[in-house]
């Protein structure tokens, strides 16, 4: 049996009264730990570099964030000046705030490297402790490190810790429903990492990141294609039938949408976006045979994506 029985007893258990008290909250995003909250965002900007974006942005925007805004502190310390996160719901855990940030300060001052091969390969901007030294120089980080500079960071950071939603250098949007919560032409950057597979409405996000950018604003983001373990092979989400995903999904919040790499391509072209990079990982899975009536066109391409890195701008 493909579908494992842990996520269908989930689905059930969500039609029930009381359901959010009875199923453990799970952990979205990554957290409160330091270092893969540093190794997303330069992950993101590393590839970016390659994709020929040479600056750092002075205003970010993160989709669903998740449990944390690490990834927006990450971006402040390397230079950004402005980051928006916004989310679906709210997950994030500020009362942390203040620890996570002083982790993150002191892996910037020790050069940390990422720690293992990554994907997309980015090594060619990386030195040999695995740190993007071509793009967070030594000069750079002299000035993104000055302790004035840090301790005003930290200001904003301990206000959030405190409760407040919006700093003016930081902001957390939650529920985020509608493009009209970040001005229009308001980003240089809009990032997602392992988020836009669980958005049922991929429309209204690209249409966001179109009114969100400036022109000339990248928008970066990580999608992972996989089943999530819901089953016992990666694209065995492709083999559901309708009946039986609407008991997986139950009335939770999101789940997956189980759209393949090419919708996120469509989509890219649709909203006006040029381009830069689309890297896809592949991987054998189940055989075509075993696709579900809904999935049974999809592209001998898109049945073995099972990630996919997108960047694009907006022109």
């Amino acid at each position: 049996m493909l579908i494992r029985l842990k996520p269908f007893v989930r689905g059930l258990v969500s039609y029930l009264p009381g359901s959010r008290f009875l199923l453990p909250r799970r952990k979205v995003g990554s957290g409160n730990d330091p270092r893969a909250c540093y190794n997303v965002w330069l992950k993101h900007l590393s590839l970016a570099w390659r994709s020929g974006w040479t600056t750092i942005p002075e205003t970010l925007v993160e989709l669903g964030h998740g449990d944390s805004l690490g990834v927006g502190f990450a971006a402040l310390i390397s230079g950004v000046k402005t980051y928006v996160g916004v989310d679906i719901a709210r997950h994030a855990d500020t009362s942390g705030c203040l620890k996570l940030f002083d982790a993150l300060v002191e892996l910037y001052k020790n050069r940390t490297g990422r720690p293992r091969t990554d994907w997309p390969d980015y090594d060619d901007f990386l030195d040999k402790r695995r740190f993007p030294h071509r793009i967070l120089s030594e000069k750079h980080l002299a000035a993104c490190l000055a302790r004035e500079r840090l301790a005003h960071i930290r200001e904003h950071v301990a206000a959030l810790a405190k409760g407040r939603a919006d700093t003016g250098m930081l902001r957390y949007v939650a529920p985020w429903k509608s493009a009209d919560v970040v001005p229009e032409n308001f980003a240089d950057m809009v990032l997602s990492h392992a988020v836009l597979e669980h958005v049922e409405d991929l429309d209204m996000v690209f249409a966001s990141c179109r009114r969100w950018l400036k022109p000339g604003g990248l928008m970066s983001h990580d999608i992972d294609l996989r089943c999530h373990k819901l089953c016992t092979q990666w694209n065995g989400h492709w083999a559901i039938p309708e009946w039986m995903w609407r008991l997986i999904v139950g009335h939770r919040t999101f789940l997956l949408n189980r759209q393949p790499c090419s919708t996120y391509e469509t989509l890219t072209l649709r909203y006006g976006f040029k381009p830069l990079a689309l890297f896809r990982e592949t991987l054998p899975g189940i055989p075509r045979e075993r696709l579900a009536p809904r999935w049974k066109d999809l592209s001998d391409q898109d049945l073995c994506c099972s990630k996919a890195f997108l960047q694009a701008l907006k022109p």
